[in-house]
């Protein structure tokens, strides 16, 4: 399988990473453990959380999914064998919350517990704080990049101005930059990212992981009709595309995946890799025939009918 690199770094990863958003909220541990040993084993590398991961949740405080995470690790033994993304910024409490020098040196120490390992491979700025100057928020990335504490640095949820100021602001200092950027990218979610971000990325070569890559299940053409959402956890990610634009995508997946002989879900990661300055998707998966599934998306490639015809419908 070839791998990607992330940015100018030098991790490199599988073409699709495992979204860890559903371990501690979809998936219990035991489960989450069967999913993460099916997604190793299949060659795969890349599994991306956060600090707040299951937050939303009723019950939960947030470090849910790097807890399972750092239970896998001491289980399996297995560190050395995954590229460990995961991000801090977004609120765990009222005083815990945002991108200052002093947050993101407690943050991490806290992942690290978490986690059960003394390093995170790709730690990201998990949304842009308009209060911390980005001076200060690459300095303390620096900071952790040099104590050995985290290997490289990325962003979530910026847009290309910021992106732009951050990244001039650790050339300035000559100090390690942003090497990812994590948006909301997919067939029904393009606004965001094309454009001037996307011209940013590839002039940079900043490697980007999409997140919401499935649209919380939509691409998967599992939800056609309200009823189809009746009882559903991710219903409410899912139903704001339930429209004609919505619908003219899933014909256009429909048309492809026939044509493919794929899964919905395959073509619509497929169409993610091949875009400009993508290195993998993020997708997650609740069970192993999910799972066996999005992988397949890695050794599809669309022809360039199926390209146009799913650029036309979701434009």
């Amino acid at each position: 399988m070839q791998k990607r690199k992330l940015g100018k770094s030098n991790l490199e990863i599988a073409p699709l990473v495992f979204g860890g958003n559903v371990f501690g909220w979809t998936v219990d541990e035991q489960g989450s453990f069967k999913l993460l040993d099916a997604f190793l084993d299949a060659g795969f590398n890349c599994v991306d959380t956060a600090d707040v991961y299951s937050k939303w949740k009723p019950g939960n405080k947030g470090g849910e999914s790097e807890t399972i995470i750092g239970n896998w690790f001491k289980a399996r033994g297995n560190r050395a064998k995954v590229i460990l993304a995961s991000k801090c910024g977004l609120e765990m409490a009222p005083d815990k919350k945002g991108l200052s020098k002093a947050y993101i040196v407690r943050a991490v120490e806290d992942s690290l517990k978490r986690l059960q390992t003394d390093y995170i491979d790709l730690y990201q700025s998990h949304r842009d704080d308009l209060v911390t100057p980005v001076e200060e928020t690459m300095e303390a990335h620096a900071q952790l990049v040099k104590a050995g504490k985290i290997r490289v640095v990325g962003a979530s949820n910026f847009d290309a101005k910021r992106l732009k100021a951050s990244l001039d602001a650790s050339a300035k200092a000559g100090i390690p930059r942003y090497e990812t950027l994590q948006p909301l990218y997919s067939l029904v979610e393009r606004k965001e990212f094309e454009g001037p971000l996307q011209d940013l990325c590839v002039k940079e070569t900043i490697g980007v992981i999409p997140y919401y890559s499935l649209a919380s299940g939509f691409l998967t053409g599992k939800y056609r009709t309200e009823a189809d959402l009746a009882g559903k956890a991710r219903s409410a990610g899912a139903g704001k595309y339930l429209n004609a634009k919505g619908l003219g995508v899933l014909k256009a997946l429909d048309d492809a995946a026939a044509k493919h002989n794929a899964t919905l879900a395959q073509v619509a990661l497929a169409w993610l890799l091949a875009q400009p300055a993508i290195a993998a998707p993020i997708a997650s998966a609740t069970s192993i025939e999910q799972l066996t599934d999005i992988l397949k998306s890695t050794s599809l490639t669309l022809d360039a009918d199926s390209l146009a015809a799913l650029n036309k419908a979701s434009a």
